[in-house]
């Protein structure tokens, strides 16, 4: 079953990879995507600060979430945090 692109997409932690302050083993986080970060297998998700990070792709699995327990999931930018650097 094809997902469509708008879909957002999730990836549990499953190795911080010496980012204890940004992943949480186990969590579930909102993937951002990013298709270039991808190709050089990387992803982009938002962590523990809030804000979407690169990450190496080998630190998450994907998942699936059901539609309730998506809602609580942060599928966005902070304002704080969506400001360009």
């Amino acid at each position: 079953m094809a997902s469509r692109k708008s879909k957002t997409s999730y990836v549990m932690c499953v190795d911080s990879g010496g980012y204890p302050e940004s992943l949480e083993i186990r969590k579930v986080y909102s993937v951002v995507p990013d298709d270039l970060a991808a190709a050089r297998n990387y992803i982009r998700v938002i962590d523990e600060t809030g804000e979407a990070y690169l990450y190496p792709a080998k630190l998450f699995v994907p998942i699936e979430v059901p539609a309730d327990a998506a809602r609580l999931l942060p599928t966005k930018l902070t304002p704080r945090n969506s400001r360009p650097r």
